[in-house]
């Protein structure tokens, strides 16, 4: 069932669980519908991430009627949410198209002009009822090699403090050392930057760039106040690999909707271990 990401981060922030967040690359129908049955499956809420740049090939709106469609086949809350909005703009267009979560990313940005075109796009969501998710802190960002092509900030925790002074999103994305992309070698994650913004805010965080992330450091952020986990780059790996392997073992006589079903069947598999490592399994009863 189609709802905002409001009611599930809160819950999770509570009981102490975390909601996947699965970037669906564009719009994916093989993968939009591989993470609504994994969820339904195991009873977990789950958020559909599109980045607007993935969406060029099939269209926002396509991405956004498909994502109705799936979550209106399942009984658990699903949100579809706009990932790393970059514009006032950006994010209004995916409002009126009828995405139910938005990211803002000012995180480029000093803090009162993060803390600004936040404040912009928190006015017009609310009065939709829509929630609204901020970051500071920018990520780093790997090449396909795991090296770092970007150098950006591991954000301290009075620059945090002082954006929520200034704003008040319903969630929080912070900077610690994550990145997008796969990680090469260990990444150097700083768990203390949640434990001191822990101390002074109860508003629920965000983890990005969990792929490759160890297990351990997932569960002890989500112990720290992570209410939401972000996978990308993992799900779109094994969705190609799980279509490969389609491609070279059955006798699909060219029938392209054989392939995908085995890629939607093998990646639902992959969905549910995020779930369970989210601890949201059973969580939507």
């Amino acid at each position: 069932m189609l709802t905002t990401s409001s009611q599930m981060l809160s819950d999770a922030s509570k009981h102490g669980y975390a909601v996947p967040a699965i970037n669906t690359q564009g719009g994916s129908y093989d993968i939009i519908w591989a993470i609504c049955r994994a969820a339904e499956e195991l009873r977990s809420p789950v958020m559909l991430a599109h980045y607007t740049s993935t969406g060029a090939y099939s269209g926002h709106d396509w991405f956004v009627n498909v994502c109705r469609w799936c979550a209106a086949k399942v009984s658990v809350p699903v949100a579809i949410h706009l990932d790393h909005g970059d514009s006032f703009d950006t994010c209004m267009q995916a409002l009126k198209l009828g995405f139910t979560s938005l990211m803002i990313d000012g995180s480029a940005r000093p803090i009162e002009e993060n803390a600004a075109m936040t404040n912009e796009v928190i006015k017009v969501a609310k009065c939709f009822g829509v929630p609204v998710e901020a970051e500071v802190g920018e990520l780093l960002r790997l090449d396909n090699m795991g090296a770092i092509v970007e150098n950006k900030n591991i954000v301290d925790p009075e620059e945090v403090r002082r954006f929520l002074s200034l704003c008040r999103p319903d969630s929080l994305a912070v900077g610690i050392g994550n990145a997008h992309g796969y990680y090469k070698g260990e990444p150097d994650i700083h768990l203390e930057i949640l434990e001191a913004v822990r101390k002074f805010t109860d508003i629920p965080l965000v983890l990005h760039g969990c792929t490759g992330m160890k297990e351990e450091v997932i569960k002890d952020a989500i112990k720290l106040g992570v209410a939401k986990i972000n996978f990308g780059t993992e799900i779109r790996y094994k969705y190609v690999e799980h279509y490969e392997e389609g491609l070279r073992t059955l006798d699909h006589q060219g029938h392209s909707w054989k392939i995908s079903q085995f890629a939607n069947e093998r990646l639902q598999e992959d969905v549910k271990k995020i779930i369970r490592l989210a601890g949201s399994d059973g969580k939507a009863e």
